[in-house]
């Protein structure tokens, strides 16, 4: 990935409910946006092997699903690097792995997580109707922002 590029990163496990909305984003988000600027991950945990390419990016969307929240309803805030990188591991936050990526790469993107508040983290492969519904402005929202990144980061949505 070349500077200037931008991210989207969606993470969970798709085969517990609602925790695959990451996976069901970022798959309708790589069949709507053809700009090769745009990458689009899936990856099952925040993990170290993603700070070279959070390096690489000049904006960097992660998408997840939240137990905080009435099912369905979503926000986008920015997130910066934790102060301390702290022990090196297998499970990440995402301020801690924005840490590594600027401590190793030396490379501080502008980053967003849009958390959408979940119905059900049962097992099974299916999203809740709740959040089902909500995908469609979802999608729209993250795909106007990386091609009109001044749109507000910190809008809650119903």
């Amino acid at each position: 990935m070349t500077k200037g590029r931008k991210l989207i990163i969606g993470y969970g496990n798709p085969l517990r409910g609602d925790d695959g909305l990451g996976w069901e984003v970022a798959g309708r988000l790589a069949a709507n946006i053809l700009d090769e600027s745009v990458a689009i991950k899936v990856v099952h945990q925040l993990a170290p092997e993603l700070a070279e390419p959070i390096s690489e990016a000049e904006m960097v969307i992660f998408v997840d699903a939240s137990c905080e929240g009435v099912p369905g309803t979503w926000k986008c805030e920015e997130v910066a690097p934790a102060s301390d990188v702290g022990p090196l591991g297998h499970h990440f936050n995402i301020a801690g792995l924005l840490a590594y990526a600027e401590t190793l790469y030396h490379s501080r993107p502008q980053a967003f997580v849009v958390s959408v508040a979940a119905g059900s983290f049962e097992c099974n492969d299916e999203l809740t109707t709740a959040v089902e519904m909500a995908l469609p402005e979802i999608v729209r929202y993250i795909r106007d922002k990386v091609c009109d990144p001044t749109l507000n980061p910190h809008t809650a949505h119903a």
